[in-house]
């Protein structure tokens, strides 16, 4: 904002609520059109998400919890490719200026962007007469040329995924009112760490330099884990063949599988994980576990790559092949 000039409402509320997280000395305090990374001889990895009301989190989500997942579904982006946060930009479109969601969501954004040490470099304000969008377009760094593909997975590599799988889509069910709320009606406790891993992804950052030194290739898992391990798979040209009892589940997850409340075609088919999933070859597992646990990021190995260009198969306790009607989210 030039000096002498009136302030617009766009100018006021970025000075108010944004300005304080445009910590980093290329962004200018948010007074110019553009920001500047200075190069360090890594190359720039750049990944953009937006999250939708109604579609990527619900209207009464609170706005601290909005802020957060918008951020961090990029840096779980980041992780998965092995590089470390440098900064993103924002884009905000609202209905309307509203003080007491704005107040919350900035706060939330900035204690974010100062734990995972990625601030924020710019961005754009906009009103919207439809639901409110927030895109955030997160910068990474990664030395040169060693960048994690979905491309470079090969037969014998191992299957391995962090964390738990399927929570965030019991979250939302609960958030819903669905099977999932019903049985667990009683727990509180669970519902609210299913609720929390919908609501605010947990992105495995502290694990992109093991993925960076050991994997063949990796992506996060945001549409579900059937398919996004087709896509990767079909990047890399091959196929696999997953133990489906071996994906990690939560402990409330593998509850309601028991108690038939959900099953685990819904668990590897919902989105929201944002785990981490990659193809490790046999000689670097060990070393990757290693690295993971000093992390403190749970992994597990699921199954193996094969080679073929058949649709990964997942088989269950005995052997055979679950038919999944459904593999991931989709918009369209």
């Amino acid at each position: 904002m030039a000096s002498g000039k009136p302030a617009s409402g766009e100018d006021s509320l970025i000075a108010r609520y944004f300005r304080p997280l445009a910590t980093d000395p290329g962004a200018f305090r948010l007074d110019d059109d553009a920001a500047a990374l200075k190069p360090d001889g890594s190359d720039i990895v750049v990944t953009t998400d937006a999250i939708v009301e109604g579609v990527h989190y619900l209207p009464g989500d609170p706005p601290g919890t909005i802020a957060r997942k918008a951020l961090r579904v990029n840096l779980s982006d980041l992780a998965a490719k092995g590089a470390t946060p440098a900064g993103f930009v924002l884009t905000l479109a609202l209905r309307t200026v509203d003080d007491d969601w704005l107040k919350p969501f900035a706060q939330a954004l900035g204690e974010d962007a100062a734990s995972f040490n990625c601030p924020l470099l710019g961005g754009d304000t906009v009103s919207t007469p439809g639901p409110a969008m927030i895109s955030i377009t997160a910068f990474g760094r990664v030395p040169r040329g060693k960048m994690v593909h979905r491309v470079g997975a090969r037969p014998g590599d191992r299957v391995v995924v962090t964390g738990t799988i399927g929570d965030a889509a019991l979250g939302l069910d609960i958030l819903k009112g669905g099977a999932a709320a019903a049985a667990l009606a009683g727990d509180a406790a669970a519902r609210e760490m299913l609720t929390g891993r919908y609501r605010v992804p947990q992105p495995r950052n502290a694990l992109a330099t093991a993925v960076r030194d050991h994997a063949h290739a990796a992506m996060d898992v945001s549409d579900g884990l059937a398919g996004d391990l087709a896509k990767l798979c079909a990047a890399s040209g091959v196929s696999a063949v997953i133990d489906t009892p071996s994906v990690p589940l939560s402990p409330a997850a593998a509850r309601l599988v028991a108690q038939g409340a959900t099953n685990l075609e819904t668990l590897i088919s919902g989105g929201d994980d944002y785990e981490i999933l990659c193809a490790i070859p046999e000689a670097r597992f060990e070393a990757f576990e290693q690295a993971a646990r000093r992390a403190g990021v749970a992994v597990t190995s699921i199954g193996t790559i094969i080679a073929g260009a058949a649709t990964p198969s997942f088989l269950d306790a005995r052997g055979k092949e679950l038919v999944l009607t459904r593999r991931s989210f989709s918009h369209f």
